[in-house]
Formats: C-alpha cells, sequence, structure tokens
C-alpha cells in the first residue's frame, strides 16, 4: 500500500528522548514510517504499540517481534493498553490528519481532487457519512459544522443553499455536484482553499476528530511514567490549538486551581517551542506545510 513520507519524522521521534528498553506509542500509524523509525532505536526489551482504525492500514504491519498493531480508534487508547497488559508507557506519538493515502484514493472521498461519492470515513465501517452530513443535517447544525470546523464566515448561507437544493432539486451524491451547489462561494481565485475548508469541516464532523482528540488527549497524563513525553503533528489550527492549551493547562476551557501561593501544578510540561517543517522538507512533501510538531513531558 503506498504511503508518502512521513513528515517531521527526524523532529518527531528525537521529541520522545527514546530510552532503548522503553514503551511506545504512535497512535496514527498509516504507512508505519513514523513507527519503523522508533522501533531502530528499540532494543530487544522495548515495545512499541500502534493504532490506526483505517483497515488500509493493517496491510502495512511490521514483522517484528517489540511490535502491535492495533485496529481502533485512538479515543480508546487507555482501553486497549489495559487489554495488552500496559498500564505506563514512556512516550506517545501522533501525526494527526488524514494520511497521504486516504487523500491519493479517489473513492475515498478526501480529496478535493477527484470526483467521488461523498465519504470521508476513516473508519470505513462507521456509519456517519460525508453523504449523511449533507443531506440530513438540518440547516442551523450544518451552519455550525462550517463555522466551527472550516471556520467558514459564509457558512450559514452556505448550509442554506444546500438545504434549499436538496429540499428542491434532489440529493447531493458525490463532491461535483457539492462543489456545482456552492459554486457562487468558490471565486477562482480563492475556489482551492474555500473547498478546502468545506471539506476539512465536513470530514472533521464524520470523524468526531475533535471530539476524539480531546478524549485521546485527556488519557495521556495517566498513561505517561514520570519524564514521560508526548509528540504531537497537527495541520490546522483547530488542532493545536486544543494540543496547546491541554499542555499548558491541562484542559481545553478555562484556566486550572492555583494553590495558596498562586500557582497552580498541571500534569505536563512543554518541551521546546513550536516545530515546524524546514523549507527542504516542504518542497520534498507538500503535505508538511501546515504541518506544527509541539512535545511535552510527564512532570
Amino acid at each position: 500500500m503506498e504511503y508518502h513520507n512521513p513528515v517531521l519524522l527526524k523532529e518527531s521521534v528525537d521529541g520522545l528522548n527514546i530510552k532503548p528498553d522503553g514503551v511506545y506509542v504512535d497512535v496514527t500509524f498509516g504507512g508505519g514510517g513514523h513507527s519503523k523509525e522508533i522501533l531502530s532505536r528499540l532494543n530487544d526489551q522495548g515495545k512499541l504499540f500502534a493504532f490506526d482504525q483505517d483497515a488500509d492500514a493493517l496491510e502495512n504491519a511490521l514483522d517484528d517481534s517489540r511490535f502491535t498493531l492495533i485496529h481502533e480508534n485512538f479515543r480508546y487508547i487507555k482501553r486497549f493498553l489495559r487489554f495488552h497488559g500496559v498500564k505506563k508507557v514512556d512516550g506517545i506519538l501522533a501525526d494527526f490528519g488524514v494520511s497521504s493515502h486516504q487523500f491519493d484514493v479517489a473513492e475515498r472521498g478526501f480529496s478535493t481532487r477527484f470526483e467521488a461519492d461523498l465519504d470521508m470515513r476513516m473508519n470505513q465501517s462507521s456509519v456517519l457519512s460525508a453523504f449523511n452530513v449533507v443531506n440530513e443535517y438540518d440547516e442551523e447544525r450544518l451552519k455550525n459544522v462550517f463555522y466551527q470546523y472550516g471556520e467558514l464566515r459564509a457558512a450559514p448561507a452556505m448550509a442554506r443553499l444546500i438545504v434549499e437544493y436538496r429540499e428542491t432539486v434532489e440529493s447531493i451524491v458525490t463532491s461535483e455536484q457539492l462543489k456545482t451547489v456552492l459554486k457562487k462561494f468558490l471565486p477562482p481565485r480563492h475556489a482551492n482553499k474555500v473547498l478546502a475548508q468545506i471539506y476539512q469541516a465536513i470530514r472533521i464532523e464524520v470523524n468526531q476528530e475533535i471530539e476524539v482528540l480531546k478524549e485521546f488527549l485527556m488519557q495521556t497524563p495517566e498513561l505517561l511514567n514520570e519524564q514521560g513525553r508526548l509528540s504531537f503533528i497537527s495541520y490546522h489550527s483547530l488542532e493545536d490549538r486544543l494540543v496547546k492549551r491541554f499542555i499548558r493547562n491541562g484542559m481545553f476551557e478555562g484556566e486550572p486551581e492555583r494553590d495558596i501561593f498562586g500557582n497552580f501544578e498541571v500534569p505536563l510540561k512543554k518541551v521546546n517551542g513550536l516545530i515546524v517543517p524546514s523549507k527542504a522538507e516542504i518542497k520534498e512533501n507538500n503535505r508538511a506545510r501546515s504541518a506544527k510538531l509541539r512535545l511535552a513531558e510527564k512532570r
């Protein structure tokens, strides 16, 4: 199965500060690029567990006695590590977002480049697809999806137009139909950018990406050994904001409680500042252009 180069490979794995006999988790296995790099730094006692909900990724499973691939969504990380007898780990790596492979397989419906049925499911056995979101959500719910997850100012008008079209003309089945319906919002100079925001919004809703990320992040401090590391790569501001806030405050809203001296205890401390790909990496791998890497350590 053809997968592209992993983004920020050296930086993200260096950030885990790997102990050769440690236990690590790659929660977004995909083509296995990050996992292979982690394994190359482990000795015979080291262990690596990987998660991927996409059945296509199972074809890339690594033949290594130190490696276990779990075919599940990483929102269930604690439950499935416990199932394998693991309560604590030394590091967790995540490369959020859609894999290059998912973008490149036209019929999965993730890419704006291809005509395809509205799908966008990372887990192909999920019930909710892009078709359901576009054709079954009411105007208010659709508006919220576009506004919250696509950060689209024209969200109310887009939602109204979709609902009118499907009620008076026909269901919107393919990506090309969706583009045609929303054509007035796609001026030639900005069409690709706006379309990417529309697709992002629908995809996040279909895969519950924000809820999944929050559930996952909340479990990580408890899973880490002392001085264990988190290494997270995000591709859009919604994800990156959540990761940044969680590392800083241990929560997503508000501020943690302070003690009588005005200090607050949070489970993590950030390591280094924001890391972004070099110009050379972006030139070689276009997918890297919006990547942001943040590292944290268990106090």
